[in-house]
């Protein structure tokens, strides 16, 4: 009823409209239920899901080894220009493990030996991941079974898991020895650990080399170990080497599967150099004897490329190969 059309004598009655409202308020009330049972129920807030794509992995962390000298080892580095950053301490004072630093974001890890752990060499290997939750998942994903992601004692966040199987330990009372599957170790640079801590220090103007490219790992079996790694860790077949297996993503760095035979307990890898008449110079200049020699291969557009090298071995015999930067 509009105002124009308004007239006194259209107005109803007191119980006339009580009515009127109470068939108003029942019609509504069905109406609501009626909506009520068909508007659809909100969808209930969904799982976390388990990343389909392997998260981003940032390349080379460290390469653990364990040495018979935990002195005799940091003064080899040192000539190399490699300083300590920091060590875990016993009680005693007595050094547990020592950080030597290669570049901001790679660093070799030396334990000494123990009356427990004797063997001289390789200890693991780690990778550095830009999101470790997320890879974590992805590999729990894929099926295998890393263990809980925690904090390490630098502050940063870590997690492992088995690998193949690689070269045997040392012989127990009965002479004879365990082969053991790899321990694969990934990590997250956090914010306020040691190793974050760090960066920009002890960065020496002589180290011989930049970076860490490619690190060998003897195995049992070299075409069961690399089929782990493909078709698990989602590495790839290096298009140059059959032996090597470039990491996920963008970092250019490899692992090289090598028969257990070839090197046994012994640490191979490779770091690469800018200026590699610089490298021979600071070794020659402490004394660390080296040598030098040239390789080539085929790239993948069929040209021959000549790479520069030289090698060193540490005071227990792990190789060091510096490869001039391509």
């Amino acid at each position: 009823m509009s105002p124009n059309n308004f007239s006194p004598s259209r107005i109803p009655s007191p119980c006339a409209a009580l009515c009127c409202f109470a068939l108003f308020a029942l019609a509504g009330g069905l109406s609501g239920f009626a909506a009520a049972q068909t508007a659809p129920v909100p969808p209930a807030a969904a799982a976390a899901v388990a990343p389909t794509t392997l998260p981003p992995m940032n390349g080379i962390a460290h390469i653990a080894i364990r040495v018979k000298d935990i002195a005799a080892s940091l003064d080899f580095y040192h000539k190399l220009g490699f300083d300590q950053a920091f060590a875990n301490t016993s009680a005693d004072g007595t050094v547990t493990q020592s950080f030597v630093k290669l570049n901001d974001r790679q660093f070799f890890e030396l334990y000494p030996v123990t009356a427990r752990d004797t063997q001289v060499g390789f200890m693991h290997l780690c990778f550095e991941a830009g999101d470790i939750n997320a890879l974590h998942d992805y590999y729990i994903a894929q099926g295998l079974t890393p263990i809980p992601v925690r904090k390490a004692a630098a502050g940063n966040l870590l997690f492992t898991l088995q690998g193949p199987q690689q070269f045997p330990g040392p012989p127990n009372s009965l002479g004879s020895s365990t082969i053991s599957a790899q321990n694969i170790e990934y990590t997250q640079y956090m914010p306020g650990s040691r190793h974050t801590l760090d960066f920009g220090q002890h960065l020496s103007p002589d180290r011989v080399a930049d970076k860490m490219t490619v690190v060998a790992l003897a195995m049992q079996d070299p075409a069961a170990a690399q089929m782990f790694y493909l078709s698990k860790l989602s590495f790839t077949q290096s298009k140059i080497y059959p032996d090597r297996l470039d990491l996920p993503g963008a970092s250019g760095q490899q692992i090289e599967i090598v028969p257990a035979a070839t090197l046994a307990a012994k640490s191979s890898i490779i770091l690469e150099s800018s200026n590699l008449d610089k490298a021979a110079a600071q070794l020659t200049r402490q004394q660390v004897a080296f040598q030098r020699a040239d390789s080539s291969y085929t790239d993948a557009r069929g040209r021959t490329v000549h790479v520069q090298m030289i090698s060193v071995t540490d005071p227990d015999g792990n190789i060091i190969r510096i490869q001039a930067a391509q």
